[in-house]
Parts: structure tokens; sequence; C-alpha cells
């Protein structure tokens, strides 16, 4: 192996290390599965059609591919052709193309030819860098086991090198590598796109990006069709719950039974008042000029006045007490209100993701089955080769459609608890703004110092 890698320099001086191994700022792991950074992966398909001169005898022969590379790029044991009885001369192979779907690092893959007769023996074979390859037939040289040149046996092989293209890129990629003949698909379909009867802007077969811009958008839509709708909470909703009602009843009956005492208190003193301006001005003719009652009149009109301050003071404070009081009743419903709707939409997230997980879990079978059914593997290595690189872009995909649902959603909760808070301060600020009507009506009524009586 070291032999055929040193080929090319004539087995003498040094070979470069790749580019990316002789950097400081990136690391190398020879063991991963996933391309290179900075590195190109590449395809190869190898069909041998038929060797030369491989045995002067009448022998069965066949011919065994391999690569050798990184762990994940070695191939051995697998690709072999059909044997070719009695014929060590011209045997014609025709086989299938042997194909090395994803070479990770082709810098340091060699592929190796080995012409084996019908008795396990070696007849030559040949190791040739993957990064000298060219596509097309080509006559291949055979060695020695110990890679000294044979004179005449020569295998005739296509070989057909190309760029290492994930699952699902395959029509990205012919459309940026001809982008003639996917501009002439294109108007070919709009042609008969009109030969029906169908308008392109219909369909919009002219833009890509249009389309790619309204699949987005109509996505978009769905997705928000499928979340679900957060009724707002409101004070008017918040007052009309049976526990609020209940509690503005209550604190009604006490406001009243409140008013009902200070106008029996006012009464009272009213009716004691008069009794005295009678009695005082009882057998006199000049009552205004009179100064005791002047006197009297005058602590009257004092008496009432702390009377009716000290009744104002009551109501006002008890109706600050009840707003208080509303305040903490309206933000406990509040908060159960609003930890309802976060209930309900983590169930949705919850259901989302079991379903996604679901899909998930139905797309892995799928693609097992597929690649179980596929025809053009040809062996269990090969078929397993397949589905754990069908795996692994999908596993890189559910990856990323968890990562994006679960940033989605966290999002969601985000957003719906900014609307919480709002609410929340919105609920303060509307009883801070009862509670400050109050309180500038009392300091009104403290500036004023008029005196108050009754007629």
């Amino acid at each position: 192996l070291n032999q055929g890698k040193f080929e090319y320099n004539g087995n003498c001086g040094y070979l470069l290390k790749p580019d990316f191994m002789c950097r400081t700022d990136k690391t190398f792991d020879p063991f991963a599965e996933s391309p290179v950074d900075g590195v190109i992966a590449a395809q190869l398909g190898v069909s041998v059609i038929a060797g030369q001169f491989l045995s002067d005898k009448k022998i069965g022969t066949y011919v065994e591919v391999d690569m050798y590379g990184l762990p994940t790029d070695t191939i051995r044991k697998e690709f072999r052709t059909r044997m070719v009885p009695a014929n060590g001369l011209n045997p014609q192979y025709n086989e299938e193309p042997f194909l090395f779907r994803k070479v990770v690092l082709p810098d340091l893959a060699v592929l190796r030819f080995g012409v084996y007769d019908e008795n396990g023996k070696m007849l030559g074979q040949r190791i040739l860098p993957l990064d000298g390859l060219m596509s097309g037939y080509r006559h291949i040289s055979l060695r020695t086991e110990g890679n000294f040149p044979m004179s005449l046996p020569m295998l005739f092989c296509n070989i057909e090198l190309k760029i290492y293209i994930p699952d699902g890129l395959g029509e990205m990629m012919d459309a940026l590598s001809d982008p003639r003949a996917f501009m002439s698909a294109q108007e070919k379909r709009e042609n008969q796109m009109k030969a029906m009867g169908i308008e392109a802007s219909d369909l919009n077969t002219k833009d890509i990006k249009i389309v790619g811009k309204k699949t987005a958008t109509k996505k978009d839509e769905r997705e928000e069709k499928n979340d679900i709708a957060m009724e707002p909470i409101n004070l008017e909703t918040l007052r009309s719950q049976k526990n609020f009602l209940k509690s503005t009843k209550k604190q009604q009956k006490e406001l009243e039974s409140m008013r009902k005492r200070q106008m029996k208190e006012r009464l009272s003193i009213q009716k004691h008042q008069c009794s005295a301006i009678d009695k005082a001005s009882k057998g006199k003719k000049e009552v205004m000029d009179d100064p005791n009652i002047k006197t009297v009149v005058t602590e009257q009109m004092k008496q009432w006045s702390d009377m009716m301050e000290r009744h104002r003071k009551e109501e006002w404070c008890m109706l600050k007490e009840h707003l208080n009081s509303q305040e903490d009743i309206l933000k406990k419903h509040m908060e159960s209100e609003q930890a309802a709707q976060i209930k309900r939409l983590e169930e949705k997230y919850a259901q989302d993701n079991k379903e996604m997980k679901a899909q998930q879990a139905k797309v892995a079978v799928e693609t097992s089955k597929e690649v179980t059914a596929d025809k053009t593997l040809r062996n269990k290595a090969d078929r397993d080769r397949r589905l754990k690189e069908k795996n692994e872009n999908n596993t890189g995909r559910f990856i990323k459609e968890r990562k994006n649902c679960a940033m989605k959603q966290s999002k969601g909760k985000n957003k719906l608890k900014k609307v919480h808070e709002t609410q929340m301060v919105e609920l303060s600020k509307d009883i801070k703004n009862a509670i400050e009507f109050y309180e500038n009506t009392e300091k009104e009524y403290t500036m004023r110092s008029k005196k108050e009586f009754f007629c």
C-alpha cells in the first residue's frame, strides 16, 4: 500500500500531507464518518470490463476491487467480479459498476485491483491513489504481489469519479452543473403547461425562488394554523368570575352597612342639635344676635364637620381596602388562567413532539425497507453501509427538526409569558388608578377649609 501511495513520485522524496492536516486551527479525527471540514467527499464507480494476458493457462479468473483509507472509507473483500472459467488470456467480465458511494477523504484513499485464479492464487494486482485517478475508460497494467511491474497483464476498466452528493440534493446539483439543460427543461415544461391551457404564472414555474418563498409561506401558515389559539385575559373576563362576584357582593354589603350606620349617626346628631337650638332659643325674640345661640351653632358646625370628615375617611379607607382585596383576587384568577394557558400550550407542544417522533420513526422504518428492497446493492455489507449513511442523514435531519421545534416552542412560551406579564401590569395599573382616584379626592377635600352644616 505504501509503495502504491508513493508511486506517483517515483518512490522517492516526500509527499505533503493534505492541507487540513497541516493547519493548527483544524482538528482531524480519522474515525469520523462525516466529511472533513474543507474537504469535498468523492464518489467512485468502477466497472471491470475485461482482462488481457492474465495467465497463459486455461484457468478461471476473477477480479476483486478494494478501497483503503480512513476506517470509514476502507472496503475489503466485498466487490468482486464473476468467475470466468477456462480463460486466462482475455476474460470478459462486463460487470455492473462497483460503487464506492462515499469516500470521506480522497487524498488518503487508494484503490486496489486484485486478480485471482479459481484456486485463490493471486495473478496480479495494482494499487492506485485516488487523488490521481481520472474518469473514463482505462487500461490498468498489473504488478506482482511485491509491486514489481509485469509486462503484459492488464485490466480494461471504466472509472467514474464524481463529487459525493447527499440524498435530497441531486436535483439541485444537476441544475448547478448544467444550468442550460435545467432551463431548457423548465421551458419545455412551461410550453407543455401552455398547451394544456395552464399559465406559468399560476404555478410560478419561472422563478424557483418565488416557489420556495411561497412554499415556505404556506408552511408557515400551516404551522400558524396548528398553533393553539389563546384567548386574551382581560379585566371584564376576570370580573365575571363567580368568586370575584361573590367577594364584590360581600364588599357591597359591608359598604351599605357602614353607610346605614353613618346615616343613623347623622340623624341622631341632627336631632340632638335641633333640640339644643330649640331649647336655647325658647322665649327669645332676637335669636340671630344672641351670643349664646351663636356659640351653640358654632360648636354644632364643628361637631358636624368632624363627623362628616370621619365618615368620608372611613368610606375611602374601606373602598381602598376593597380595591386591594379585589386586586389580590383578580391576580389569583389571572395567575390561575395564565397557568391553565401555559399547561395547554405545553400539552400541545408535547403532542407535537410525540407526532414528530412518530413521523421520524416511520421515516426510519421506510428507509430501512427502501434499502432492503434496493436491487442495486450487491451484498449485505453494501446494504449496511447504505443504511448507515441514510440513517446518518436522517439523524442529522431529525436533530435539526427537533432543534427547530424546540426553538419554536421556546419562542412561543416566551411570547406567551410576555403577554402574561403585560396583562398583569395592566391589572395592577387599573387598580392603582382607582386607588389614586380616592386618594386625590381625599387630598382635595383636605385642602379646602370650609365648615359643613345641615339645613
